[in-house]
């Protein structure tokens, strides 16, 4: 929420390079603890700010340089987070397998501080931003703004189960003896993702937005359904992955798309940084959640209360106010 105002502000390239430092400064020093719970704290403070710096303010910056195909634009812009998902989960086994997990980080130190490095150079402030007026404040904005809060509860419910799969599935392999590797699953759902990602960008100026976020987040939910059924079958799981992975795709290409529907593009900053403390606090409290779930009663129960979260999350959408189905992506 911070970030993206000030991102508002002062443009993304400042921001996004001390986002840059955070990520960098947290990895490197994740790669030399001795505690575990040191670990949290350097991992959650470097990259966990890193991360705020880098991601909303960027995608606002997109959905502000581009009136037409918005949705296209930002489609693409967060397909590069299916692409690390694809290319980092099974590389990051592979390199710990290598070098173990300190070393590890310290490579990603590296790629972070390289890839955030040129993408600062690139950031430029749309050009409407500075003769734009000044953005509504947060507070006043989402004071008894029915639209804010129900995006914002269905981001929540629908975070506290999206990262079963990124969180458990190693473990479930494991415990059911299912053989193959967690890593290309999560592989798998990162590649589908980036195809959601293009695919929903580029159809929403075509058809109903609000009906396509609504059917992602209800796809997403439902999907849970499959990984029950797949049981220990490895390409059943895959294939759970895969459609897990381009209806997340789908919500994720298309939240800023939706927000910059319902509030416009200007501070779209602000706006998507406080829509996305739903998605953080629901990210913080799923994976302990789950794993206690599991815990204590297992993962097909789990499951099930996974996919009913999922589903309620899309069933929240229905309460959107001003924004009836038939809405569509400015063109």
């Amino acid at each position: 929420m911070v970030t993206g105002r000030v991102a508002d502000r002062i443009g993304p390239r400042p921001v996004l390079a001390v986002g840059a430092v955070f990520m960098v400064a947290g990895l490197l020093a994740t790669s030399r603890v001795a505690a575990l719970w040191l670990g949290y704290l350097t991992y959650a403070v470097g990259v966990g700010i890193g991360v705020a710096c880098a991601y909303v303010p960027m995608v606002a910056a997109v959905g502000g340089w581009f009136n037409l195909k918005r949705t296209n634009a930002l489609g693409l812009a967060v397909a590069g987070i299916g692409v690390g998902t694809l290319v980092m989960a099974p590389l990051a086994e592979r390199l710990i397998d290598a070098y173990g997990w300190r070393d590890t980080y310290v490579y990603m130190a590296i790629g972070a501080a390289v890839l955030l490095g040129v993408a600062a150079i690139g950031a430029n402030r749309p050009p409407q931003s500075a003769a734009a007026a000044p953005p509504v404040p947060i507070l006043q904005l989402v004071k008894g703004n029915r639209s804010f809060w129900v995006l914002y509860l269905s981001m929540f419910l629908m975070t506290i189960v999206l990262f079963v799969p990124f969180v458990f599935m190693a473990d479930y392999l494991k415990q059911e003896e299912v053989s193959g590797s967690a890593g290309w699953i999560v592989g798998t759902i990162g590649i589908c993702s980036v195809l959601g990602r293009l695919g929903f960008g580029a159809i929403a100026r075509r058809v109903s937005l609000m009906g396509l976020y609504r059917g992602s987040y209800l796809v997403v939910g439902l999907s849970f359904f499959l990984w029950i059924l797949a049981g220990t079958s490895y390409p059943l799981l895959v294939v759970y992955a895969i459609v897990l992975g381009v209806s997340y795709g789908g919500f994720i290409a298309l939240s800023p798309a939706v927000a910059a529907v319902v509030f416009g593009p200007v501070g779209l900053g602000g706006i998507l940084g406080a829509l996305y403390t739903g998605a953080g606090i629901g990210g913080l409290i799923g994976p302990p959640l789950m794993g206690a779930l599991i815990d204590g009663i297992g993962y097909t129960p789990t499951l099930l209360i996974a996919a009913a979260v999922g589903v309620a999350s899309a069933g929240v959408l229905l309460g959107l106010s001003g924004e009836p189905a038939s809405v569509r992506a400015p063109a």
